[in-house]
């Protein structure tokens, strides 16, 4: 088994960052739950082999979502469904796929106890996602002033949550957990985390 590993965190831009996203997606095989999956845009990163079934609430977004689903040849609709509440049976998928998702759900720790039931043992998880800056820096000062208004207008976005955390907590091991600053204006370098890992 791969050991887990930190990177230091290291300044890349949005095209690097793309390109980390999709190696992460593609490499998840078997059945594979996408929660908050949007409009479809990890289609393109996910291997054609994956039996795909998706997860997304917001109704506008879901409709796009099916028929993106139906041109890259996934027959199954999308769930109408909040992350903290999955309706598929207990280790019923192999992996779960998440992309600036967790900054945005009701509650993070139960989202992910959902994850961790659906979960076969050992299944894998990827996610993505913009994370809390180190303590007592003024970047967390900005996330913490920024998140009251991204949450009300920017679908549920919290800027300040410490994703690494939550994600040990919940019991998943990380194979390949890597912290990044990506280049952004005005407020500059967002913090993000990709995370590989397993449930036990």
């Amino acid at each position: 088994m791969e050991q887990a590993k930190a990177a230091t965190s290291d300044l890349i831009d949005d095209d690097r960052l793309d390109d980390l996203e999709r190696e992460f997606v593609g490499r998840v095989r078997g059945r594979v739950l996408e929660i908050g999956a949007g409009e479809g845009e990890n289609f393109g990163a996910l291997h054609l082999d994956v039996e795909w079934i998706g997860l997304e609430p917001d109704a506008e977004r879901r409709a796009e979502l099916a028929k993106r689903a139906r041109e890259w040849g996934h027959q199954a609709a999308p769930l109408d469904a909040m992350a903290e509440a999955i309706p598929l049976p207990d280790r019923s998928v192999d992996a779960v796929v998440a992309t600036y998702v967790l900054c945005s759900v009701a509650d993070p720790s139960v989202a992910l106890a959902e994850v961790r039931r659906v979960l076969v043992p050992g299944g894998r998880v990827v996610f993505v996602d913009h994370v809390a800056a180190p303590p007592r820096t003024a970047k967390r000062v900005v996330q913490r002033i920024a998140t009251p208004f991204t949450a009300r207008f920017c679908h549920g976005c919290h800027w300040d949550r410490d994703t690494a955390r939550t994600l040990v907590e919940a019991g998943f091991v990380g194979d390949d957990v890597r912290p990044f600053r990506v280049r952004s204006m005005p407020f500059g370098p967002v913090p993000t985390l990709l995370f590989d890992g397993h449930a036990p």
